[in-house]
């Protein structure tokens, strides 16, 4: 025999899960934060010092979106020209590793700005 809930019956909704730490962030800081700041979730949760979960619910619940536009490669403050002198005295693989990004992030890269 199925088991039936107490507020199922009532006719009440039953909250599920694990309730969130920390308040609810503001709509202003939260685009600041990740949209403007290109943040993380988890390190606008560390600033605005509530849970993760809390940030991403609150991002969905005020529709706030980051463009892929707004993501900034780490390699676009370094020129062409040094990227390409680096590339070719080291190589692919070496180069990447010393400027702390992946062999195929800094292949599309230079693919796309050539």
């Amino acid at each position: 025999m199925a088991r039936i809930k107490y507020k199922e019956v009532a006719g009440l909704e039953a909250k599920r899960g694990k309730p969130s730490k920390g308040k609810k962030p503001s709509k202003n800081k939260l685009k600041k934060l990740y949209v403007q700041e290109s943040r993380s979730i988890r390190e606008v949760a560390d600033i605005l010092g509530c849970s993760k979960d809390r940030v991403y619910r609150a991002l969905k619940e005020y529709s706030i979106e980051r463009s892929p536009k707004t993501r900034k490669s780490q390699l676009r403050v370094h020129s062409l020209k040094y990227l390409k002198d680096k590339i070719a005295k080291k190589g692919y693989k070496q180069a990447a590793i010393e400027l702390g990004v992946g062999v195929t992030t800094l292949r599309d890269y230079m693919r796309v700005n050539e």
